[in-house]
């Protein structure tokens, strides 16, 4: 009873695995497109090539046939196939086709071919920090190649063959063929032609400015769907530096996703918006868009005196709105709206806007940003927090914040991949756009885009300007610390716009880390936002408007 039943099974399993031997079948992995069926990731066919060593006759003469044509060392053959304990050694993975037909004119006993998965990147650097790799086992080690691994790495099957008690095939031995079922295919919200255009844009910022690195964020405000993202330097994924490890993951990390910085002025769009939205509200302590504010270039807070970039000498920054104070960037006015607020509501907005939280893109690594806990802040700290100082934020948190200040207060979760579909065409599951929260109203956002079109039309935000087009946004320069100190004369550049500015349908972020020379957001970034939108504009035969 105990035989048979209880342990029966068991007992099977591993007769079955004494009488037979068995050829791996692998899963074709599955192919990554964009959203108009561009294929940016496939297979190439290739083979592993193993031995069964009780099957082989002539151990020299296949360790010479094998080192010759597979391009070994011969001592490295023979030792696999005499020295290693295990009854099947493999000798080599991704060999070509052309290889293998080689090797079958020998018609060696004893060898073996199964295919693998070779992964073909047709375009090199190519969105490399999205995509992400395979191990040389063809199993998902970063970006979207790990993320959605389970879905494009489909099921190995595998052949069955009858075998003698060393592993010998018998003669006219029944063959088990199990099939494996190829991957899903991924279709991506990227815009082939929209990322043509960020990789250019940000290679040429790279070679202008000298900067440590450049990268670039397009995506739908109204869906959060990501259309193109270039981080530069990259790397090409068909030769992937596998034997220096600390470049590997320089390279291939998403720093629009994983890292973070302190946003300095872009960040006054959620300052701008909490005080626009309490205004609406009610709220007595928030000012009117029609308001003047004290020219002064400091403000003092517990003591500590908080000062503007400028330095108050032209005429510039006096008599100001909050549109002025937008246009000029002018620092100690959004320290008097936030201390107006208080630290209660302007943690609202912070919350609200997802500061402090990832986003939820379907990517790994994300990382949540740094927020001072509500209950630590003190009131010097808001201040800066105004501006854009003393906290630190990811570049797709920053960008997804403004989709929601400019679409309508509608915050989205951002997201790479649209449908994951068979080779058939079957769709097996559809990713629709998923409202996250309401974090302004429609007014509210109204407001904001017409604000943040003056400030490239009459702004800091000039370089971004194309005539005959509504385009709206907001530049930033932030200095960098280093073990807890201001790095001196290093900077982060950076501009977040979007057009049209009245029905916003592109968003871009442009981040120039560490620019050589002039560091200004308004100067260094914003251009490079320009050209891509141009090049939308072309590409989508998107026509223009007066203002």
């Amino acid at each position: 009873m105990y035989v048979q039943v209880i342990w029966g099974e068991d007992l099977q399993e591993k007769a079955i695995d004494q009488w037979t031997r068995e050829i791996p079948v692998v899963a074709s992995r599955g192919n990554i497109v964009d959203c108009n069926g561009v294929v940016l990731v496939q297979n190439d066919d290739t083979y592993t090539v193993f031995a069964r060593k009780k099957a082989i006759k002539d151990v020299e003469k296949l360790s010479r046939a094998l080192s010759k044509e597979l391009g070994l060392n011969y001592d490295y053959v023979y030792e696999r196939l005499t020295k290693t304990h295990s009854s099947e050694v493999t000798i080599k993975k991704q060999v070509p086709k052309e290889q293998i037909n080689k090797l079958l004119e020998y018609g060696f006993e004893g060898v073996y071919y199964s295919r693998d998965n070779s992964r073909i990147y047709p375009y090199n650097d190519f969105l490399s920090s999205v995509l992400g790799y395979t191990s040389t086992d063809g199993k998902g080690q970063a970006g979207l190649e790990l993320y959605y691994d389970k879905y494009l790495s489909g099921i190995n099957g595998e052949i069955l063959y009858e075998t003698d008690i060393v592993g010998v095939e018998i003669d006219q031995g029944k063959a088990s063929y199990i099939p494996a079922t190829d991957g899903l295919n991924i279709k991506l919200t990227i815009d082939y032609e929209i990322q043509q255009l960020c990789e250019t844009a940000m290679q040429e910022a790279m070679e202008v400015t000298g900067a440590k690195s450049a990268q670039m964020l397009v995506l739908d405000p109204n869906t959060g769907a990501i259309k193109g993202l270039s981080i530069k330097p990259s790397f090409n994924l068909n030769e992937i530096p596998r034997d220096n490890l600390d470049m590997l993951n320089e390279l291939s990390r998403n720093k629009l996703v994983c890292d973070v910085y302190e946003p300095g002025s872009t960040f006054k769009i959620l300052t701008t918006a909490a005080n626009v939205q309490e205004y609406l509200n009610g709220n007595k302590s928030a000012y009117s868009l029609q308001h003047v504010f004290n020219s002064s270039r400091y403000r003092y807070i517990d003591g500590q005196k908080v000062k503007c970039w400028s330095n108050h000498n032209n005429d510039k920054h006096s008599c100001l709105t909050i549109q002025g104070a937008l246009n000029n960037s002018c620092n100690p006015i959004f320290v008097d709206m936030a201390m107006a607020l208080g630290k209660q509501t302007m943690y609202k907005y912070i919350n609200l806007f997802n500061y402090g939280s990832v986003t939820g893109i379907d990517f790994n690594g994300e990382s949540q940003g740094m927020v001072l806990p509500e209950s630590c802040v003190l009131n010097v700290d808001l201040s800066r927090i105004a501006f854009g100082q003393t906290i630190a934020v990811t570049g797709l948190q920053l960008a997804c914040a403004t989709a929601s200040a400019i679409n309508g207060g509608n915050y989205y979760t951002p997201y790479f991949v649209s449908e994951i579909y068979k080779n058939d065409g079957t769709v097996v599951e559809k990713i629709y756009p998923k409202l996250k929260s309401k974090v302004i109203s429609e007014q509210a956002s109204s407001i904001m885009r017409t604000l943040l079109e003056g400030v490239v039309k009459d702004g800091s935000g000039s370089h971004a300007y194309i005539e005959g087009y509504r385009v709206g946004g907001k530049t930033g320069t932030a200095q960098k610390y280093e073990n807890g100190i201001i790095a001196q004369g290093k900077y982060v550049s950076s501009f977040v716009g979007f057009f049209p500015a009245n029905e916003p349908k592109y968003l871009a972020l442009v981040i120039i880390d560490e620019p050589v020379g002039s560091y200004y957001g308004s100067t260094v970034a914003a251009p490079f936002a320009k050209q891509v939108f141009e090049g939308i504009i072309k590409l989508k035969n998107i026509q223009g408007e007066t203002i």
